[in-house]
């Protein structure tokens, strides 16, 4: 009988460790500790910098970040499109509202970032003062940054626009006055604009910053002029529209957004890019 009575005592407290053992484990909660893998893809400066910046802060939160870097403007929204990637951040928002007109993306703005300063340089030409009449000025191929330089002459008192034409998507018809009849080329892709730069000796070229930075040249020190922190081109992380509440999405612009990456921004760029402030 006692016998009996052990083997029962010693069944019930195996079951009951069992049961203790299957109740930790789902209180532990395996799901929540697994790591979140998240490719994003970017031009390499600053995108490419920033994202490796936020690598550690999101590793602390379970996010494992891998960068795909691309050389130009063409590839990444349609690899987003395609879900070879979670996100990418290369693009403004007028680029992102071309993009989406044009193709016909499902992508959204998950938030913006930084602004880079587009810049006008010149071999040359050292100063607005020195521009001749009838000079070149070479200008990117992508459309939607026409208005964007176009603008910017007119803040330097180049040329004047028409006023009832919206500046962001002004094109050279819009221009009303030009007394140096400057010639406006819109003939090279972003990526090959230092290469005209280092080529042309009595042009003026407007770079984009990154490009620009990833070739030594500084906004600051090198350009004839260039835009203010003011600017509303301010560079966005994107999405495709079905992964707008994803998690770990949020979690990557909360990151980049951060107090702690707008002061990295300012001490490695040193005025060459600014962090963004608003809403976007």
């Amino acid at each position: 009988m006692k016998k009996k009575l052990s083997i029962f005592i010693l069944l019930v407290t195996s079951l009951l460790l069992v049961a203790c053992g299957e109740g930790d484990s789902t209180d532990t909660g395996s799901t929540d500790n697994e790591t979140v893998e998240i490719k994003v893809g970017a031009t390499s400066v600053p995108h490419a910098e920033l994202l490796e910046e936020v690598t550690p802060l999101l590793a602390e939160q379970g996010i494992e970040l891998t960068i795909e870097t691309y050389t130009d403007y063409a590839l990444p929204n349609e690899d987003l499109s395609r879900g070879e990637l979670d996100a990418n951040f290369f693009q403004h928002i007028p680029f992102f509202e071309a993009a989406i007109d044009e193709k016909g993306y499902d992508i959204v703005n998950l938030g913006g970032v930084h602004i880079e300063p587009i810049g006008v340089y010149s071999k040359g030409i050292a100063s607005v003062d020195d521009i001749k009449e009838g000079t070149e000025v070479i200008i990117s191929r992508n459309v939607p940054d026409h208005g964007r330089i176009l603008s910017l002459f007119e803040a330097n008192g180049l040329i004047t626009l028409d006023e009832n034409v919206t500046k962001s998507v002004a094109t050279v018809d819009d221009i009303i006055d030009n007394p140096l009849n400057l010639t406006f080329s819109p003939d090279v892709n972003p990526e090959f604009l230092v290469q005209a730069y280092e080529n042309e000796e009595d042009t003026l070229v407007v770079i984009n910053a990154n490009y620009a930075i990833e070739a030594d040249l500084s906004p600051l020190d090198d350009a004839l002029f260039f835009e203010g922190d003011d600017s509303q081109y301010v560079n966005i992380v994107v999405a495709r529209a079905e992964d707008e509440d994803n998690e770990a999405l949020q979690k990557l612009v909360e990151a980049l957004q951060s107090e702690e990456i707008h002061e990295f921004i300012n001490e490695q760029y040193g005025g060459e890019v600014f962090p963004y402030q608003g809403d976007n």
